[in-house]
């Protein structure tokens, strides 16, 4: 008598520890590296978050790729979502499907977290990121998954196959990454924020903090663009934390030469810093203040912003100090 297959019970896989040597490829510290990982072995489900630049999605598959193991890469998937995406994309809906005799009638079809949550080898572990999640209707695109958010230990009926049960994997990891810049973010429910654990990338604070600079001495390159960075944040720090910008932007291959330093300039950062200063500051202001002739005058005398507001608006007897004293010699 030959006895059928057993279902292969589903497990939370112990996932590896951080390494010191992909603590350096990605130019982090190791100990901010093993405290995400111990975060998603504790909550299944974690959310990057941070102004533009901070590598939240570069760092959310490197991560998720590293847990998975080089040799399964095919056990991280990744989906985008945006204001039109639902429930129906995400999990399963209808679609289209050409039937016998060439009609065409509608087909229940499985969605990227139906599918990845289908997958064999349970005792391995799966990752989804899901990037710019704060751009999607989260209650419309989740519907009753939210309870599995939560319950992983549960099932529930579904939407299309009420008649069926559906209970989301222990060994499913998942990944959201949110842009601080859109102001969505704020929009997020508190069911959202209950159910995943919130991890703030920010150029200034934690694991991102730094990162250029060891990029920098890794590349054997000049700490320039890292000063650059450090006095342009110093600047915007004192409208917004959250409007600061990420080391990516100057860890890119061009942003090493003057000219391509330029170009990231005048078309990447000061045309995001316009719109983020809309309504506040001219175009002509915002260029004064964060151009990168004037933020290369303020990593130069290495002060922050407050002692540069400080500084240009001493008069003596209605002149700046500079003129009244002669110009600065440093």
């Amino acid at each position: 008598m030959t006895v059928a297959p057993q279902p292969q019970p589903a497990v939370v896989p112990q996932l590896r520890e951080a390494t010191g040597e992909l603590a350096a490829a990605l130019h982090v510290q190791r100990g901010d590296l093993q405290e995400i990982v111990e975060l998603l072995q504790t909550r299944n489900q974690i959310v990057f978050y941070g102004p533009p630049g901070t590598g939240n999605t570069y760092l959310a598959g490197k991560i998720a790729r590293y847990l998975a193991g080089e040799e399964h890469g095919d056990h991280v998937k990744t989906v985008q979502f945006h204001p039109s995406y639902a429930y129906e994309d995400f999990f399963e809906g209808y679609r289209p499907a050409q039937g016998e005799g060439g009609q065409i009638g509608f087909s229940l079809e499985p969605g990227p977290l139906r599918r990845i949550a289908a997958e064999g080898n349970r005792d391995k572990p799966f990752f989804l990121i899901i990037d710019e999640m704060n751009r999607g209707n989260l209650a419309k695109v989740f519907g009753e998954l939210y309870f599995l958010l939560e319950y992983r230990d549960q099932s529930i009926n579904l939407q299309y196959s009420p008649t069926e049960t559906f209970v989301l994997p222990p060994n499913l990891f998942i990944i959201g990454t949110m842009n601080t810049a859109d102001r969505s973010i704020a929009m997020v429910d508190a069911a959202i924020r209950r159910r995943f654990a919130f991890v703030e990338l920010h150029p200034q604070e934690g694991m991102v903090e730094g990162m250029l600079a060891r990029y920098l001495e890794a590349q054997g390159k000049d700490p320039l663009r890292a000063r650059l960075l450090d006095a342009l944040n110093s600047e915007l720090e004192a409208g917004d934390r959250d409007l600061m910008v990420g080391p990516s932007y100057f860890m890119k291959a061009h942003a090493g030469t003057d000219v391509g330093l330029e170009r990231i300039w005048r078309y990447e950062l000061l045309p995001l810093l316009e719109e983020h200063f809309f309504g506040r500051l001219s175009r002509k202001q915002v260029h004064e203040r964060f151009g990168l002739a004037a933020i290369r005058r303020k990593a130069s005398r290495g002060v922050g912003a407050a002692d540069l507001v400080m500084e240009e608006s001493m008069e003596f007897d209605g002149e700046p100090l500079e003129a009244a004293f002669g110009a600065r010699t440093d």
